[in-house]
C-alpha cells in the first residue's frame, strides 16, 4: 500500500532516512523544511529526483501556518518528524517545548483538514524513561515520563508533553484519522553530509579527544534506517490505531561504544578514543567548561532498559547489530570530514 505522504523535517536526520525509503517503495513524498531556498537542489540531489513530481518540498515552520495547508494537499498519510532539538539546556525550557507541543497540533489540524487518514508522530524514548528515581530499570510502552521530576530535561519534558497533547487531541478532535506514536532511543547510523544530527554527537566527541575519558553515561542504541524502516511500517500496516512503539537495541555506556569503535576502526581513525571511565569529579568539572554535558547531570550511572518486543510482535521489526550502527556512523563522519583522523 503506497499513497501521498507529507514527511515534516525533511532535512532531519531521521526525516531524510524517512523520504529515501518511502521514494525507494513507491510513495509520492512531500516534506517541509525551514527555507526552500538552502535545502530544495541538496534534497533534490540526494534523492535522484531533481524536478518531478513524486518529491515535492514545502516551506513551513512549526510555529507558523504558512505552507502547511500547501505542504499536506492531497496527501494521505502524514508522518510528523520535525521537532526542535539541544544539546544544551535551554536558558527557558520553553524554548523546546512551545514549539514541540504547538508544531504538533498545527500538523494534526492541518492533517485532518486536508482529510489525512494516518497520522505517524515521532516521539521519543524521552517521553517515556525519565524522571524515576531507580538506577536500573527497563521500560516499555505503558511508562510515561514524570514531567514533574526534577531530573527531567527540558527536551524530556518537550517530547513528553508534545505526545500526549497530540493523543489528548485525537481522543477529542481527531475522529477519522489514526494516530501511531514511535519512540527512538538514541539514533545512530550513516551521516550523509557534514550537517550532522545532534543525535550523533556522543560519537563524534568521542572520537575527536573532546572526552578524554568516557563518562559514566549510557544509552539504548537504535539505527536510523530501521528507525525509518519502523516509521514506514507504521504508515502501511492497517489496524494499528492509537499504538506506540519503542524503537530500541541494547543500552550500551560510552566506553562501550568507544571499545566498539577501537576494535574496528583504523589506529589512526581510533586514536583518541577514550580508554577509561571518567571519575565523577571529572565529570562535574566538565560539565563547567562543556555545555552539552550539563543536560545529562542526572543520567550519570543510570541504566534504563527499553523494552522494543512490541514493535516486533505487532509489526514484525528488528533492529540490526548496534555495533553496525555505531561503526557505520563513524566511518561516515570521517567520510564527511566531521572527524579528521
Amino acid at each position: 500500500m503506497v499513497g501521498t505522504v507529507l514527511v515534516t523535517g525533511g532535512t532531519g536526520y531521521i526525516g531524510g532516512e524517512l523520504i529515501k525509503q518511502l521514494l525507494a517503495k513507491g510513495w509520492t513524498v512531500h516534506t517541509t523544511v525551514r527555507n526552500t531556498a538552502k535545502s530544495e537542489a541538496r534534497l533534490r540531489e540526494r534523492f535522484g529526483h531533481p524536478d518531478d513530481d513524486l518529491l515535492k518540498i514545502f516551506q513551513a515552520e512549526l510555529l507558523s501556518d504558512d505552507g502547511w495547508a500547501e505542504a499536506v494537499a492531497g496527501c494521505t498519510h502524514l508522518a510528523h518528524v520535525a521537532s526542535p532539538v539541544s544539546d544544551t539546556v535551554p536558558d527557558d525550557e520553553d524554548e523546546l517545548i512551545v514549539p514541540a507541543r504547538e508544531g504538533t497540533l498545527r500538523a494534526l489540524r492541518f492533517a485532518k483538514q486536508a482529510g489525512v487518514t494516518r497520522f505517524v508522530h515521532t516521539s521519543s524514548i524521552a517521553a517515556v524513561a525519565y524522571g524515576r528515581g531507580e538506577m536500573e530499570y527497563t521500560v516499555t510502552e505503558a511508562d510515561w515520563t514524570d514531567v514533574n521530576s526534577p531530573d527531567t530535561t527540558a527536551y524530556a519534558k518537550s517530547k513528553t508533553i508534545a505526545e500526549r497533547t497530540a493523543r489528548d487531541w485525537i481522543a477529542a478532535e481527531g475522529s477519522g484519522m489514526e494516530y501511531v506514536s514511535i519512540n527512538p532511543v538514541l539514533v545512530l547510523g550513516p551521516v550523509d553530509s557534514d550537517d550532522f544530527s545532534a543525535s550523533v554527537t556522543p560519537v563524534v566527541m568521542l572520537l575527536t579527544g573532546k572526552v578524554p575519558m568516557a563518562p559514566d553515561l549510557g544509552f539504548g542504541v537504535v539505527d536510523l534506517r530501521d528507525v525509518a524502516d519502523l516509521h514506514v511500517r507504521c504508515l502501511e500496516t492497517p489496524g494499528i490505531d492509537g499504538e506506540r512503539f519503542i524503537a530500541s537495541g541494547k543500552f550500551m555506556k560510552m566506553i562501550e561504544i568507544a571499545d566498539v569503535m577501537r576494535a574496528c576502526l583504523t589506529s589512526e581513525q581510533a586514536k583518541k578514543l577514550p580508554k577509561r571511565t571518567m571519575p565523577g569529579w571529572v565529570v562535574k568539572l566538565f560539565m563547567l567548561i562543556n555545555p552539552p554535558f550539563r543536560s545529562v547531570k542526572n543520567e550519570l550511572g543510570r541504566v534504563r532498559h527499553s523494552d522494543a518486543s512490541h514493535a516486533e510482535q505487532v509489526l514484525g521489526w528488528k533492529t540490526r547489530a548496534e555495533e553496525e550502527s555505531i561503526l557505520d556512523c563513524a566511518r561516515s563522519l570521517f567520510e564527511h570530514g566531521v572527524v579528521k583522523p
